[in-house]
């Protein structure tokens, strides 16, 4: 993205010929919202003064007014390349205030900001990369998305196998007019999945990125006559979308992950850091794995993470340490998946990873595949369980705070609820027979 003034969008704007522009924000279940405002009213924009009523946004506490205020991120400044090249149609992403000037504390890009800038006043930086997978499907006759596909690609398959060739390659360029830099792409292990990896980035830059490329990548989709889905499990038989993160963290300019006196080892700092993840991960899964179909996506024989575990090859672990080392050294966290709300996903596991560091949290297991006599601990298994270990954590309330944690377990146990009263389509095929 840009590093843009105030002068400096006005007189793109002008030059572009740009006639709206949309005030971005992100939701607590990270849903983008917007409001589009003409160029005659830009400097009123970039001004702080356009406001929104928040009655409907999710996390809202009436009892505080419903006025916000948005103030747009100059740096998030894009042509959306989708939109007519006549009266053409940018974006900026927005901050959220209260109409005295205190920022909107329920908002998902100010809990991070907050924790991003707790770990600069220790000195500490973090860098990621996530990866980001998702699927390409038919729609029907009045298009409406299906779990149809005609295609049988796999792992790294190339055309004419892999059918999404074109809209993925339309997605990237789309992402890198937008500004942003795509480091590679492919298609994924399953039949119609994809994978597009964006370059390693600072940690509120990229979750920026995430939501951009979202929204790029369900648009081109649409214009290719396909649906884009994040959903972590949408077919029963094949592998789900993750959204697997490698970490690290900069102190003094230097990778804290390196350890400069045994070179192609871990440091202590990277140890700690992983055992951060590991403690925290039971608690933090409501936010890495927000959504009923989450879990259906991590359970044994589809590369996904069961175990709270850390290793070099077992794909059933939680952390992953990728090959390359000195400057390179990274620890991959494998549980978050593509549905979660990249700023929250993002704040819960710099926190972790850094409580980790602060307190020398040592890893719990650091085999490469545990033996069959240790105890493995395991990941939660439904959103029941995320939600119960969830609001019995004082330490990710300290994160995410009280007001916060409370209206978004409200929305969650009431997702549980009403999942429980369905009667799905096994229970008729395996019951109704013979009963």
């Amino acid at each position: 993205m840009g590093n843009y003034t105030r002068e400096e969008i006005l007189q793109m704007v002008e030059e572009e010929d740009v006639e709206f522009i949309r005030l971005q924000f992100t939701d607590m279940f990270g849903a983008i919202k917007n409001i589009a405002v003409t160029t005659r009213e830009l400097p009123r924009a970039l001004a702080n003064q356009c406001m929104i009523n928040g009655e409907q946004i999710a996390g809202m506490d009436p009892e505080k007014g419903s006025d916000l205020y948005l103030r747009p991120v100059l740096d998030t400044f894009a042509i959306l390349p989708w939109r007519p090249q006549q009266g053409k149609v940018a974006r900026m992403i927005c901050n959220l205030y209260w109409p005295d000037g205190t920022p909107y504390k329920n908002s998902p890009r100010y809990i991070l900001e907050r924790v991003a800038e707790e770990a600069e006043q220790e000195g500490y930086t973090c860098y990621i990369d996530p990866e980001c997978e998702f699927f390409l499907f038919h729609t029907d006759d009045n298009g409406n998305p299906t779990t149809v596909t005609h295609e049988k690609a796999g792992y790294l398959d190339m055309s004419p196998l892999d059918l999404g060739e074109n809209a993925r390659r339309d997605m990237v360029l789309t992402l890198e007019d937008m500004g942003m830099e795509v480091e590679s792409s492919h298609h994924e292990a399953a039949p119609a999945q994809h994978e597009i990896d964006f370059s390693y980035g600072e940690i509120r830059d990229i979750a920026d990125c995430i939501m951009t490329f979202k929204m790029a990548v369900r648009i081109v989709a649409k214009r290719h006559g396909l649906h884009a889905t994040f959903m972590p499990k949408p077919r029963a038989e094949v592998n789900g979308s993750g959204m697997h993160i490698q970490f690290s963290v900069f102190k003094n300019g230097r990778n804290l992950f390196e350890d400069a006196d045994h070179p192609g080892e871990l440091s202590e700092e990277a140890r700690y850091f992983i055992g951060g993840l590991l403690a925290h991960s039971k608690e933090m899964a409501l936010i890495t794995n927000p959504l009923v179909n989450s879990y259906k996506r991590l359970v044994p024989g589809y590369d996904a993470p069961t175990e709270l575990t850390w290793t070099e090859n077992n794909q059933n672990s939680l952390v992953r340490i990728p090959v390359t080392r000195g400057e390179g050294t990274r620890v991959e966290l494998r549980s978050p998946d593509a549905s979660s709300n990249p700023y929250l996903v993002f704040a819960v596991c710099l926190a972790a990873g850094l409580d980790g560091i602060r307190n020398k949290i040592s890893p719990t297991k650091s085999s490469n595949i545990a033996t069959q006599d240790q105890e493995t601990e395991h990941l939660p298994e439904t959103l029941k369980d995320a939600i119960e270990l969830f609001e019995n954590s004082t330490w990710i309330r300290g994160i995410l705070g009280e007001e916060f944690c409370r209206t978004y377990l409200a929305q969650k146990k009431d997702e549980w609820l009403r999942y429980t009263r369905q009667v799905t389509d096994w229970e008729v095929e395996e019951y109704l027979y013979r009963l």
